[in-house]
């Protein structure tokens, strides 16, 4: 189990730009356009909950769209090892490793020292493409690859690890693409099929579903909602469908129900969109009605940047 919070971000002294924000940090910018009455800008170092006390038992977990595994750790080869050091999470979720089943092998024996249990969802009908992975240094009781259903399954979308008192189900939902071509295939049966997992395992115990949903459920979640509403992440029929097979089904956003006014995004892109803090949240904890009193914190870690999204991260008391 984590035995401490990371320590907060350190402060910043630079000039702080015209919006409230803090130009060293990009991410404390309230860059929405037409931001409601009421909404804040994220910022981790002032919104993040203490430490808990040493006697305290909890867990850490952490998800992470790494958007390419590899290219990463050939980038920065220490990367996740700092992210270890500095949050001492339990168990890392990571989506978009793009993995091949002949990397694993080779990834597991070097990626993090003290994480003894890893397991790798691949996608076996094209090549560097989509794929997920849980890396814990808890030994899970049991492990689950995909939906159980063939077409959902080949391209390594979900990791599902049950421990004493909960399922960890880590997901990468299907992109509804940029000319929306999958959009009906997600809104119509990926959706409905995990949605429906999920209450399958909650009749055993409680979920926690974990990644990149691919999906921004309100505006507050975007940057630009009115320029918005016909790209993939963003349709009404995608937001109606998280809404239908997620929260409806009683499973419960822990940012925004930790934070219902606040504006955090924990994906920019390529093009700069980090550096004006012009984002989507497209990451999530969602867990089960029933441990929501149990969820301390939930959190964004926007300055780690190896990718196009950021890390999130979930504390759990036990």
């Amino acid at each position: 189990m984590a035995s401490t919070q990371a320590a907060e971000f350190a402060v910043h002294k630079d000039n702080e730009d015209l919006k409230g924000g803090n130009q060293s940090e990009p991410w404390t910018i309230l860059a929405a356009k037409n931001p409601q009455k009421g909404w804040t800008q994220y910022n981790p170092r002032t919104m993040r909950k203490p430490a808990l006390t040493a006697d305290t038992k909890h867990i850490k977990v952490m998800s992470y769209n790494v958007n390419d595994l590899k290219r990463i750790l050939k980038s920065d080869g220490d990367a996740l090892v700092r992210l270890a050091q500095r949050e001492d999470f339990d168990v890392l979720c990571l989506q978009e490793t793009k993995l091949q089943e002949t990397d694993v092998e080779e990834i597991k024996s070097s990626l993090l020292k003290g994480y003894e249990h890893s397991f790798y969802a691949c996608c076996v009908t094209k090549a560097a493409y989509s794929g997920t992975a849980v890396i814990s240094r808890i030994k899970p009781l049991s492990v689950r690859y995909g939906l159980g259903v063939p077409e959902h399954d080949e391209e390594g979308r979900l990791v599902t690890l049950e421990f004493d008192t909960f399922y960890l189900v880590c997901g990468y939902i299907p992109n509804a693409s940029t000319d929306l071509k999958r959009l009906l295939y997600r809104v119509t049966k990926w959706d409905p099929s995990l949605g429906k997992y999920m209450k399958e395992l909650e009749k055993v115990k409680p979920v926690i579903l974990t990644g990149d949903l691919n999906c921004a459920y309100e505006d507050i979640d975007v940057h630009h909602p009115k320029s918005l509403l016909r790209k993939a992440g963003f349709t009404y029929e995608e937001r109606q469908s998280f809404k239908q097979h997620f929260l409806k089904k009683g499973f419960v956003d822990t940012f925004r129900n930790q934070h219902p006014n606040v504006v955090g995004y924990t994906f920019w892109g390529w093009n700069g969109g980090r550096q004006t803090n012009k984002g989507w949240r497209l990451d999530y904890f969602l867990v089960s009605e029933s441990i929501l009193g149990k969820v301390y914190d939930s959190y964004i870690l926007p300055d780690v940047d190896g990718s196009d999204h950021s890390p999130i991260g979930l504390i759990l008391t036990l």
